[in-house]
């Protein structure tokens, strides 16, 4: 969980929090009260920004996944989250629970800052077995709590690892009285706890982010933790802090690989915050990479701190958080700031030597779908307007577009404004990209605007490409999901016209534009 350096924030934690003495309050009876933020400091209403079909909470900040795990038909999503504020500030995890992944409900907050400092990132886990005795089935949360006064000594202790767990299935919780379960041994950013059972050990393992390197623990309770490994000091991107890890197997062609992911602020391919990964092996206790070629869960500027929901067996579904430290506090949403990416499948594939991690949309997605057209042998050279075709753009819709032979092509969304948005690929440099140089407002921040490229690491001369957008997001899966990027935008009025250019001349086979609805609250 990545925090900006604000002292003033860290300087109002004693009074913004007012953390209880107690290391065990629940959110149901002994909540902390936060302090709210002044109607003044709140901008006016942007309802046109409000996603349909991405999870974004009522109102104020939101930033990291957390907590995600599966039980009992409902998706569990914990978030950073600061109730008192539109920027980033003194943490709990608000949370939202869904049965389909797309159709969102957000619930009270469900956990609190307390005397041991503020919620950060962690995961949850289902205990089905009691190994912690809190009870047979219980959900028990692993976070990072930290420590603003502590911070301030410069002790580098200031970061610990601590236990909640419910008994209700996420209604309440009920914190660990002997917080923390993992004390700080000196090391400055020692956080974002993603714990999982292993098999092969028969243990609990953590995956914990400790500045520029993962260390791996053990425990057979999750209260009492063992060093095991450590992993990355000099693989990997190092433009930044490592965060938000996640460790999980895949299977592919029969064998099974593991895939850890590291997010990093900054040093992302595009600027500013993004989430690299390995594919290797974990024997129960060292993580060993395949090899060493970088390689990025998303190539756009806006999909960090993504993890897996637990509890989903083989399937392994991603979620990240849909926004770019760069410029997070800035974005000009209200009353609510930031939202989260939309669920997706992960799957690996081989290319060559390599073996790439893949992202789609998960097939929920596809019951928001009506209004379907498809377009067949569609012939671009130099541009092709859509207008007639598609004569009212919606502002959520799913586009799906494939070709026997890739060549240069953009995708333009335009409004009566002159402002683009455009999505596409250049064959001379094999990437495709999205610019949103001209897609509306990006005075808030003079990192946003820009031509983002991603390589296509596909070899073959066909090619396909699924592209969702909603109110102020596209997310491009190229390839079966070999490139993916995500990218906000901001058009001062709504996007009207689709068009698509290619010089050198494309033929597509098919395009299909899908109206998607609005999830229902």
């Amino acid at each position: 969980m990545k925090y900006p350096l604000l002292l003033a924030l860290a300087a109002a934690s004693l009074t913004a929090c007012n953390p209880d003495t107690k290391t065990t309050d629940t959110a149901a009876t002994t909540p902390v009260v936060t302090a709210k933020a002044p109607a003044d400091s709140v901008p006016p209403a942007t309802p046109q920004y409000r996603p349909a079909f991405h999870f974004s909470p009522a109102k104020m900040w939101m930033n990291d996944p957390n907590g995600m795990v599966y039980l009992n038909g409902t998706y569990h999503l914990f978030f950073q989250h600061y109730p008192g504020g539109m920027e980033w500030g003194p943490m709990h995890w608000g949370h939202a629970t869904s049965k389909d992944l797309v159709t969102w409900q957000e619930q009270p907050i469900a956990l609190y800052p307390d005397s041991l400092g503020w919620i950060f990132s962690g995961s949850a886990v289902i205990d089905k077995d009691n190994t912690a005795g809190f009870g047979q089935n219980a959900m028990v949360a692993i976070f990072t709590h930290h420590n603003a006064p502590e911070e301030k000594k410069k002790t580098n202790k200031h970061q610990y690892q601590s236990l909640a767990y419910s008994l209700d299935e996420g209604k309440t919780w009920q914190k660990y009285a002997g917080n923390p379960v993992l004390p700080n041994p000196g090391i400055q950013d020692f956080r974002d706890p993603k714990v999982s059972w292993n098999e092969v050990a028969k243990k609990w393992v953590m995956t914990l982010a400790t500045k520029d390197r993962i260390t791996f623990y053990s425990s057979p309770n999750l209260k009492d933790w063992n060093k095991l490994s450590e992993f990355g000091e000099k693989l990997g991107a190092h433009g930044g802090v490592w965060e938000c890890p996640d460790l999980f197997p895949l299977t592919l062609n029969g064998k099974t690989h593991w895939v850890l992911l590291v997010s990093i602020n900054p040093g992302g391919p595009n600027g500013g915050s993004a989430t690299q990964y390995f594919v290797g092996q974990f024997d129960g206790k060292t993580f060993t990479p395949t090899t060493t070629t970088q390689k990025w869960v998303d190539w756009g500027k806006d999909d960090y701190a993504g993890v897996t929901w637990a509890g989903t067996g083989a399937r392994k579904i991603f979620l990240g958080w849909m926004s770019n430290w760069e410029y997070a506090n800035q974005v000009p949403t209200s009353p609510w700031r930031n939202a989260m990416t939309v669920p997706r499948d992960l799957a690996l594939k081989q290319v060559g030597q390599e073996i790439y991690l893949t992202s789609t949309p998960v097939k929920e997605v596809a019951t928001l779908g009506q209004a379907a057209q498809t377009l067949n042998n569609l012939t671009v050279k130099p541009e092709l307007s859509l207008a007639d075709k598609i004569p009212n753009l919606a502002q959520q819709f799913q586009l799906k577009m494939s070709t026997r032979l890739l060549q240069d092509f953009a995708l333009v969304l335009g409004n009566a404004k002159g402002e683009e948005l455009v999505i596409g690929y250049d064959k001379q440099a094999n990437q495709y990209y999205i610019d949103r140089s001209k897609a509306g407002q990006m005075a808030f921040s003079d990192k946003f605007a820009g031509r983002h490229p991603a390589p296509r690491l596909a070899t073959g001369p066909a090619a396909d490409l699924t592209l969702l957008f909603d109110a102020t997001s596209v997310e491009v899966f190229a390839d079966g999901g070999l490139t993916t990027m995500t990218e906000l935008f901001f058009p001062t009025e709504p996007y009207t016209t689709l068009k698509l250019k290619s010089a050198s001349g494309l033929t597509l086979d098919n395009l299909t534009y899908t109206v998607l609805k609005p999830a229902a609250k």
